[in-house]
């Protein structure tokens, strides 16, 4: 529904952009187009050494990660040699390869924030979806539209802090609320 919302407003001369915290790219798989992942992506790599950042959906990521990585908290370490571990492939590089995604006590992209904030400041409708609204700087964004006297639509299936701010709140899972929301209104032009 979210791919076939945005592709109808954008024949209308609308814009639509997607600003999540998700590290999943589910909202690309979903259809979106103009996605701002302020939190990263899974399936990107950094270079610990040099920076260099790329698309990465290999999986396992190297041979010595195969049938690893539990995500059991209780799981026993792995002990894999550093020296078998994912390295950059950048020529005369060869540093610790990591997810690019923003880990606690990291700095967001202040490029993405950038443009997240230009997309905030001019936008004429907002979707608050799925989201705790506690979670900073995200937290934010919604209450900054609002108070500049925009729609702000929350789909949650419950109140959060944020809630008494906006002017609508759907309450109940978002598969369910979501896609009435998006679908074509009898006024729509086709």
């Amino acid at each position: 529904a979210r791919g076939e919302c945005e592709e109808r407003l954008s024949k209308q001369g609308r814009t639509v952009t997607v600003i999540t915290q998700n590290i999943d790219e589910l909202h690309c798989r979903a259809g979106s187009k103009n996605i701002l992942e302020i939190h990263g992506s899974l399936f990107r790599t950094r270079c610990m050494s040099c920076g260099h950042e790329a698309a990465n959906y290999k999986s396992p990521i190297c041979v010595a990660l195969d049938g690893k990585g539990a995500p059991d908290p209780e799981t026993v370490d792995a002990q894999i040699p550093v020296d078998q571990l994912p390295r950059c492939e950048q020529k005369g590089c060869h540093g610790l390869l990591r997810p690019a995604v923003v880990w606690f006590g990291e700095t967001l992209n202040s490029n993405i924030l950038s443009q997240a904030e230009q997309v905030l400041d001019s936008c004429d409708l907002c979707l608050v979806v799925g989201t705790s609204s506690i979670v900073y700087p995200a937290a934010m964004f919604a209450p900054q539209v609002a108070a500049r006297g925009v729609p702000v639509a929350e789909f949650n299936t419950e109140d959060t802090p944020a809630t008494m701010r906006f002017m609508f709140h759907f309450q109940g899972p978002c598969g369910s609320t979501l896609p009435p929301a998006l679908a074509r209104h009898e006024t729509e032009t086709k």
